[in-house]
């Protein structure tokens, strides 16, 4: 990891340093880890006990932000956070460039249509009538299917299976283990058991997503399983058949759509949060964590609790069975009361 000076790492996140330019550090770390030639950052004002204790070289903190210790060395910003991303990347070692071709050890169909500038990783599968884009890299064992499209410029990293007919376009990453065009779960119940519905439809991933480790996007019934434009998917989401995102729609993990609810741009799922099937989610909505969707959220804003109301009133609610306990003490003490002036009449 290269080092750098606090008067380098000012100036390219935006920072007024106030302290010594000429120190030099070696990279980043939490307020409670840092040495003394590491940065770190406040993010959160209920952190800012760290400060007194940090052994941190400096520290990113607000324009505004009162800091007893003359000590330290500050870095003020209008965002710590996202200027500590600035600063992370600024130490990130780069990952060797991917070597264009296909490696010995994959298997690529004749028909398969594979860009020069592409990567083909060593185990991959494509088979007939894909096309991998400019490119685009695909590492090891990732699995191609029949007349599946990937765009130019996305990563596929290693274990993921891409079902047939799956598209996916220019700029995405694609985490490890995540399968997308898998069988919708659809089965009629019958006399002799459950039978299953053909899943016959596709899924659409379109420009500049982000989709997780080990997250499932079912192909549809029949249509489309769409994922807008500039989505970010979490590791561990369950999309399922016919469900349609919006465009720069965020999934946080564990959080499951069943199938055919359409979600609107800049809709945000927080973690564990279940929508039920054929819901419509207006854009705008953030369902907060745990939260169940069981009805359509046609006004923008944030909705939280099982079934998700807006935030404020599900608050409320959650402080009824508290005020319920109360009354009932307070209703036992005037029904005693009651009971010893009856008596004394």
């Amino acid at each position: 990891m290269s080092a750098r000076s606090l008067s380098e790492i000012a100036e390219l996140c935006g920072a007024d340093l106030h302290g010594d330019g000429t120190l030099v550090v070696t990279g980043p770390a939490s307020l409670a880890t840092a040495g003394p030639d590491q940065v770190s950052f406040l993010g959160h004002p209920k952190y800012a006990a760290g400060l007194e204790s940090t052994r941190a070289a400096a520290v990113l903190v607000g324009r505004s932000l009162q800091v007893d210790r003359a000590d330290l060395n500050l870095l003020r910003v209008d965002d710590p956070g996202r200027a500590f991303t600035a600063v992370i990347q600024a130490f990130v070692e780069p990952r060797p460039a991917p070597v264009p071709g296909i490696h010995p050890a994959a298997t690529v169909d004749p028909s398969a249509t594979i860009d020069p500038t592409a990567t083909v990783g060593p185990g991959c599968v494509v088979e007939a009538g894909a096309t991998v884009g400019a490119r685009t890299v695909l590492r090891a064992q990732v699995f191609v299917g029949v007349d599946c499209s990937l765009g130019h410029d996305t990563v596929v990293e290693p274990n993921v299976t891409l079902y047939a007919g799956t598209t996916v376009g220019d700029r995405c990453l694609i985490h490890a283990g995540a399968v997308i065009g898998s069988d919708g779960f659809g089965f009629d119940p019958t006399a002799q058991g459950w039978v299953k519905v053909p899943q016959v439809g596709t899924v659409a991933v379109e420009d500049d997503v982000e989709i997780g480790a080990n997250t499932t996007i079912d192909r549809a019934r029949f249509g489309q399983t769409r994922i807008g434009q500039g989505s970010k998917i979490d590791n561990l989401v369950q999309v399922a058949h016919n469900v349609e995102l919006g465009r720069s729609v965020l999934l946080v993990s564990q959080s499951g759509i069943a199938g055919s609810t359409r979600l609107g741009d800049m809709v945000i799922v927080a973690g564990q949060a279940g929508i039920g099937g054929h819901v419509e989610i207006a854009s705008g909505v953030r369902v907060g964590g745990g939260a169940g969707v069981f009805g359509d959220l046609l006004v923008p804003g944030d909705y939280a609790g099982t079934p998700a109301r807006p935030r404020t009133e599900s608050m409320r609610r959650l402080g009824v069975p508290g005020r319920v306990d109360r009354l009932m003490e307070r209703m036992r003490m005037l029904e005693a009361r009651l009971d010893r002036q009856e008596a004394g009449e």
